[in-house]
């Protein structure tokens, strides 16, 4: 919000001859800033100059003597002094003489004037000087002035009131170009403080934006800043904590160290209030003089979640999070119900899981289901086949690399998928496959929870859960040493088997609806994927699905693309749809080799399948090649 523009102000508090004299003075300034006078002087003149500062009406003050010391002790605000100087003393003692006075007595705040006591004999009176620190002290000196022979007391104007009050000639010891100095050190006092605190107001704007809990000390280890979230970490408000030593504060943040110059230990950990913060301590110095120090204190608990965050973004376009929850798994056979439930006890837990089951049943999906049912569901789920990358580029994967580490590396080096998965799930499918010294390397993952980088010697902890799927049978592949047997036992800590699907056959139904419907809605096709499937369901049920799942819904693709060209489901004749899924067609028993040597069988057996060589192959149980050779010895070519 813009601020409005408002002159300067200055409060001028004096004792009433002070501001009698300078009362010309102020009009000369009235352009250029408000002044506020007040006539008072020492406790009745802090006091007001206390409210004034509390309601932020002033800018600084404006003062003499007494007054001035008593103020520039108590008050934050700037306090310009109006000083005696020698022409102001000159001025006061040719007027003592024109009263034709022998004896002159001189009374000033805190200690004489040493260039006057050098000087006085020349000029033609004698003066005596004397100075005080407290009104009564004023007062005695007088009285010790008048009865040395002084008939005219020179001074401010608390020691002229005195001098009058028992009947002696008093002169104030100031004068208006005296004023005036006042004045304009006020005003560029006014000035200056305003721009500190605006810029005070803005330090502090951003200090209180802060996420991080901030404080500073002075040099005596007084609290002079506090930001909103610190308060909360001390439980206290500001007003409370200002001012006070923090080492009675919080002796656990201490900053007597760093007020002494020694170096700070980077990364330093402190347990404070029941949380666990990470403590950046800086000394702040002036003209190469500690003055200050600044304690910042990070929440460890939000920088373990932006490290998260920033692992999962930098792997995060290449590897999506889990899709797949428990409700998305389809299926009501025993055998899967039974995988199912296993599934759900073992996501709650920390340990790894190994899945296994033939190629195509679903693993995965389980592995994505338990990720998002556990407590790491907020963390990535980064998977990896094993089986699809060489040895060195699933090293460089899975284990990232340095800077420079092989030729063709990226600038910077790159993390790999157990740091980007950090708190968060690895999927490692196809892990038979993994080459043995890769093995090794897993294996010490999964001990140390740690990981090196490629052309890297620094090992970087890593918090992740790990799930690996098979299709082969890794007991048997430990005996003949082809996989380690130590990792074995690491990742099999639960084992979770998937049926396949020719023993589940009842979810087939189910499976075939649910993919029907997805690619059909893709084709922007209307027909009912259930009626469809009852068309077709002895055919699908009786097939045995070597391909399981995966080879299910390949099939039912096809048979999606081939109803969104046909007006109806009843349209699609079975020959074009068993043209195009060889799979649904009835189980036949292969004909013998004497019963294809005619060239009539032959011609009857591609009229059955449309001329297409490799189904009648098939369907005759012979390769495509035999086919060929007897189409041109039966001169069917």
């Amino acid at each position: 919000m813009k601020q409005i523009h408002r002159p300067l102000r200055l409060c001028f508090l004096s004792h009433r001859h002070l501001s009698t004299l300078a009362a010309p003075v102020f009009a000369e300034y009235a352009d250029r800033v408000e002044i506020e006078v007040v006539d008072a002087h020492f406790q009745p003149a802090l006091l007001a100059a206390r409210a004034r500062e509390k309601s932020g009406e002033v800018d600084a003050f404006v003062s003499a003597g007494s007054n001035a010391a008593l103020l520039r002790q108590s008050v934050a605000l700037p306090v310009a002094t109006i000083d005696i100087n020698g022409y102001d003393i000159l001025l006061a003692l040719r007027q003592a003489r024109a009263h034709g006075v022998a004896g002159v007595g001189v009374v000033t705040y805190g200690e004489t004037i040493e260039p006057l006591e050098r000087v006085k004999e020349l000029l033609n009176v004698e003066v005596m000087q004397r100075a005080y620190a407290t009104p009564e002290q004023a007062r005695d000196r007088v009285a010790e002035l008048n009865g040395a022979g002084c008939q005219v007391i020179v001074g401010p104007s608390l020691v002229v009131e005195a001098a009058r009050a028992i009947g002696l000639r008093g002169v104030l010891a100031y004068s208006q170009a005296s004023v005036r100095a006042g004045l304009e050190n006020g005003i560029e006092m006014a000035r200056v403080a305003r721009l500190e605190s605006a810029r005070s107001q803005q330090v502090s704007a951003v200090l209180h934006s802060l996420q991080e809990a901030v404080l500073a000390v002075d040099a005596t280890h007084r609290i002079v800043a506090v930001n909103s979230a610190m308060q909360a970490v001390l439980g206290a408000p500001a007003a409370a904590l200002h001012g006070r030593d923090l080492r009675d504060v919080a002796p656990e943040l201490a900053l007597g160290e760093t007020l002494q110059g020694l170096p700070d230990e980077p990364g330093l950990v402190l347990q404070f209030a029941g949380r666990d913060w990470l403590a950046v301590r800086t000394p702040l110095r002036e003209a190469d003089r500690i003055t200050a120090a600044v304690l910042a204190l990070y929440d460890a608990r939000r920088i373990a979640e932006a490290d998260a965050s920033l692992r999962s973004r930098r792997k995060g376009r290449r590897m999506p999070a889990a899709r797949h929850r428990f409700h998305d798994l389809l299926g009501q056979s025993p055998s899967f119900r039974q995988a199912v439930r296993a599934a759900r006890r073992y996501a709650v837990t920390e340990l790894g899981v190994l899945i296994t089951g033939e190629s195509g049943t679903g693993k995965e999906l389980l592995a994505q289901a338990m990720h998002n049912a556990s407590p790491r569901a907020n963390g990535p789920f980064l998977a990896l086949n094993c089986s699809a990358l060489p040895e060195s580029l699933l090293e460089s994967e899975l284990f990232g690399y340095e800077e420079g580490a092989f030729t063709g590396s990226r600038r910077g080096g790159k993390p790999g998928l157990f740091e980007t998965a950090h708190r968060g799930t690895v999927f490692l499918d196809e892990i038979g496959d993994m080459p043995l010294p890769l093995q090794t390397r897993l294996l010490r993952v999964l001990q140390e929870r740690e990981v090196t980088r490629l052309g890297g010697h620094a090992p970087i902890p890593v918090d992740v859960r790990i799930v690996a799927a098979t299709h082969q049978p890794l007991e048997a592949m430990v005996a003949e040493r082809r996989f380690r047997g130590d990792l074995y036992y690491r990742l099999n800590l639960l084992r979770l088997w998937v049926p396949p699907l020719r023993e589940r056959t009842g979810d087939i139904e189910t499976l075939a609806i649910a993919a029907l419907h997805r690619r059909l809605a893709q084709l922007q096709c209307g027909h009912d994927p259930r009626a469809i499937v009852q068309r077709l369901l002895p055919r699908l049920q009786a097939h045995g699905w070597p391909g399981n799942v995966r080879e299910l819904e390949n099939v039912c693709d096809r048979i999606a693309v081939l109803h969104a060209q046909a007006p109806s489901v009843e349209a699609v004749s079975l020959q074009d749809l068993l043209y195009d899924c060889p799979e649904l067609a009835p189980a036949q028993p292969p004909m013998a080799a004497r019963a294809v040597d005619d060239a009539a069988t032959l011609r009857a057996v591609l009229a059955q399948w449309d001329g297409h060589r490799g189904r009648a192959a098939q369907a005759l149980g012979i390769s495509r090649a035999t086919l060929w050779r007897k189409m041109r010895a039966l001169g069917l070519g």
